[in-house]
């Protein structure tokens, strides 16, 4: 049986990430230890919490990566828990080193696109778009994130199947759900039960938003989408002033009712100087057999609100794409499987793709956007 040192198993081991925070085992302090016996490794792996979610997963990778160096031995993970001290030590370690909390999108150096997807009204879709155009992100290899900010509403957990997952806490820092290759945080899986009722005003929506911008740890990602509550309250208000750098997608269906709201989410994303990327039309159309289509609720609606926006702003509002009713659409959002995922050369899917192409293809442009300048001689 060949010799295997320890560097070659800590060797091993640093290719194996934790499954929610995505970083090296080694890296995180969490190999607490390694024992080499003649027929046995022992590896001591330190979770961070006892409840740890995913250390059946932990289990299986680690016991490959030690394999790939020790194939003649078995291989044992003994597990503990770190200690309060070793805890906020990887706290510090994630957060750069800084004790304070801050929301990293909102730094100057951020690199990370957000994109907030707004409506003028419930119902039109806005959650199902939101979802299906972060997994198409994702599916292009883009690392990201989603935040569901429909405090009332929240949908996403169930949209993504992962309704009854919970989220692991290091200290005071809350760790993403991992789902489909992306990060997502919900308020409903901050709940203590699933049928609780969030009831809050202002002051408590804004502290939740706050809280699943800066208390979670997101690390490096490409993308970033907020699924916004309809209308211009006060999640939308918060946004604007703790992300003004967001853009915002409008969302509407084509009849009138819903696209005279959407220019009002459009209006008011403009006034907390926020810059309108784009309208999505959803529920265009009814794609029939013959090669017909229905426009069961009218026809026009994105149009209108791309075009009136436009002219209020100055600046282009394109319509970035028309998603026509499909009943699989509608099936995969209620059974926690996007449409892009499960039926890819669906004409929805196919569109859903395009858009998201669209949007994480775009460089940043400064029109729309709050620049904090003043003129020379001002304070």
């Amino acid at each position: 049986m060949a010799v295997v040192t320890e560097e070659q198993v800590r060797e091993a081991l640093s290719k194996v990430n934790d499954p929610e925070i995505k970083r090296p085992i080694t890296e995180l302090g969490m190999v607490d230890g390694i024992t080499i016996e003649e027929a046995q490794i022992t590896v001591r792996l330190l979770l961070t919490v006892s409840g740890c979610p995913l250390k059946d997963t932990l289990n299986r990778d680690i016991t490959a990566a030690v394999a790939t160096v020790a194939p003649a031995h078995a291989v044992v993970v003994d597990m503990g828990v770190m200690t309060d001290e070793q805890r906020k030590s990887m706290q510090e370690l994630l957060r750069g080193g800084r004790t304070e909390k801050e929301i990293p999108f909102a730094q100057a150096g951020s690199l990370t696109k957000v994109f907030a997807v707004a409506s003028g009204k419930g119902g039109v879709g806005k959650s199902t778009v939101t979802v299906n155009l972060a997994l198409a992100m994702a599916k292009r290899g883009l690392k990201v994130g989603i935040i569901d900010a429909d405090i009332y509403g929240h949908s996403i957990p169930d949209m993504l199947g992962v309704g009854d997952l919970r989220p692991t806490q290091v200290e005071d820092m809350i760790m993403p759900v991992p789902v489909k290759g992306m990060k997502v945080i919900s308020i409903g899986m901050l709940k203590p039960r699933k049928d609780q009722v969030v009831a809050w005003r202002g002051p408590m929506l804004d502290r939740a938003l706050v809280q699943m911008l800066s208390d979670v740890y997101w690390g490096d990602l490409d993308a970033l989408l907020l699924d916004l509550p309809p209308g211009t309250g006060d999640v939308a208000i918060s946004l604007g002033q703790h992300l003004p750098n967001a853009e915002v997608v409008v969302v509407t269906t084509p009849q009138p009712a819903a696209a005279d709201v959407a220019e009002r989410a459009g209006t008011m994303a403009s006034m907390m100087h926020q810059r309108v990327v784009g309208v999505i039309e959803n529920m265009s159309y009814l794609q029939i057999p013959g090669g017909e289509r229905m426009e069961i609720f009218g026809s026009g609606g994105a149009a209108k609100v791309a075009e009136t926006l436009s002219a209020r702003f100055g600046y282009d509002v394109p319509m970035l794409g028309q998603i026509p009713l499909d009943q699989t659409l509608r099936e995969g959002g209620d059974a926690g499987d996007p449409i892009v995922e499960t039926d890819p050369d669906s004409e929805a899917a196919k569109i859903l793709q395009g858009v998201a192409d669209q949007l994480s293809g775009r460089s940043r442009g400064l029109a729309g956007m709050q620049l904090g300048l003043a003129p020379a001689g001002r304070l």
